[in-house]
């Protein structure tokens, strides 16, 4: 077992690592850009380094500083997270060439399945349903192959998410504009401005498995977390089981995702992400990392992901198999609070917090890295603190998580909690009947939130 591990992150996720290694006896080392000079992480690691100036790509995108870091702190293993490097191949061939274990999959799975396109390719060779697209990534005029798939479709960025680089055409005559357009936006976000289209689906909701792999060729499968409450692509609300989804259904998704990560020797723990329409599922990516809304299915399992990953980075075999890894134990949502102003299109708010309540009692769980007098930057996301809300049954996990939105209390900023209220108590939320496009047709957005928790 590893005995010093660096986290190569920030904020919630980096207190997760730590907590975790606190409980498996490993140092730990927290890294921090001059912005996060105040964060909880770096109290609470056992060592702290600053790695650069605020501006992510002088330094939690700064390899060479993390790197650097990690040899000085002698550190044995580098655990990345979620986002910024977490899914960069080049960062964790790096890693096992400086003599460090990188806690994620290998570059070369990496490789194959990060990019959409390529990740597409290795969903066919493992039979695995795709959403009808171009081959590849486009290089030359596919107008002829489009008609052949059928408008509507979706233009998308094959380097990234978030909504970044997509587009909707409906019709031929918008084709080109809207390529150049999305291949602009990618090349600006994600540094490649490579596409490809795949056929609308209109009225989808957003299913993931999550897996886990050993070294060993060892790969098991949990129960699904449905992440169709979204705005602009940005997922809000997470739930498992989905209420959409028959036992059947979820032990196809299962059984699909295992034959993807075996036929991409996939290792560590990773999600496979598809849409669900009308009985079927369309493999769309894999996020070859470990995901923010994680916690979901660590409480439906009752399995301890952060854990199982360090273990399996260090060579363990997995200690259980499929069948105990598909228990549903219970029913849990999770709520990400953003410090956004709903009340102004979403803007980041950025901020001190002047006081903080959190909510607790039976079936919740708070991640945060925030505390009370604690000033958020303005060069990160948003997310500020996670509410993971459980009990034996969805009613009463709608009716656990309003008491807890109703109990969490941040002055000083304006947050997402009043939006999320207003989801869980919506009727065609708590009937369970809605696709992607929830938040839009039900008007939401366009509602004012109020409250203690959105009130500086």
């Amino acid at each position: 077992m590893f005995e010093k591990i660096l986290i190569a992150n920030r904020s919630e996720i980096a207190v997760r690592v730590i907590r975790a290694c606190r409980e498996m006896g490993i140092k730990s080392v927290a890294v921090y850009s001059d912005a996060d000079r105040e964060s909880r992480h770096i109290a609470m690691a056992d060592q702290a380094v600053c790695i650069g100036p605020a501006p992510s790509k002088l330094s939690y995108l700064d390899q060479e500083a993390i790197l650097t870091a990690a040899k000085n702190t002698g550190a044995d293993a580098i655990h990345p997270g979620y986002g910024f490097l977490s899914e960069n191949a080049d960062f964790a061939q790096a890693c096992a060439e400086r003599g460090f274990t990188f806690i994620g999959p290998p570059p070369e799975a990496s490789r194959k399945l990060g990019f959409k396109s390529a990740g597409k390719a290795v969903a066919l060779a493992a039979n695995v349903p795709v959403v009808p697209g171009t081959k590849d990534d486009i290089t030359t005029d596919v107008t002829d192959e489009v008609a052949k798939i059928g408008y509507p479709v979706l233009i998308k960025a094959s380097a990234g998410g978030g909504g970044k680089g997509m587009r909707i055409v409906r019709a031929p005559g918008e084709l080109q504009a809207q390529l150049t357009a999305a291949a602009n936006e990618a090349k600006a976000a994600f540094g490649d401005g490579s596409v490809f289209i795949e056929k609308l689906l209109e009225r989808p909701r957003h299913v993931e498995i999550q897996i886990a792999a050993d070294k060993h060729g060892n790969v098991v499968a949990f129960a699904e977390r449905d992440c169709t409450v979204q705005r602009r692509h940005q997922k809000l609300v997470e739930e498992s089981p989905s209420p959409a989804i028959t036992p059947e259904i979820r032990r196809e998704m299962q059984e699909a995702a295992i034959r993807l990560a075996k036929t991409s020797g996939y290792q560590n723990v990773g999600t496979v992400e598809f849409l669900f329409q009308d009985g079927k599922f369309y493999f769309i990516e894999v996020n070859a990392r470990l995901q923010v809304e994680h916690p979901v299915t660590e409480a439906v399992a009752g399995v301890d992901l952060m854990e199982l990953m360090i273990k399996i980075a260090a060579g363990d075999r997995l200690p259980f198999g499929q069948e105990r890894a598909a228990e549903i134990r219970c029913h849990a949502i999770e709520h990400r609070i953003n410090a956004e102003d709903p009340d102004n299109d979403f803007m980041p708010c950025p901020g001190k917090i002047a006081s903080l309540e959190l909510p607790g009692g039976p079936g919740v769980r708070v991640d945060t890295h925030v505390y009370e007098g604690y000033t958020i930057p303005s060069y990160y996301d948003s997310l500020i603190a996670k509410l993971i809300i459980t009990a034996a049954d969805r009613a009463s996990t709608l009716r656990r998580s309003l008491r807890a939105l109703g109990e969490l209390k941040v002055r000083g900023i304006k947050t997402t909690a009043g939006m999320h209220a207003l989801v869980v108590a919506h009727p065609v939320f708590q009937k369970g009947d809605f696709d992607t496009h929830f938040i839009e047709k039900t008007g939401l957005l366009d509602r004012k939130q109020g409250g203690d928790h959105a009130r500086p």
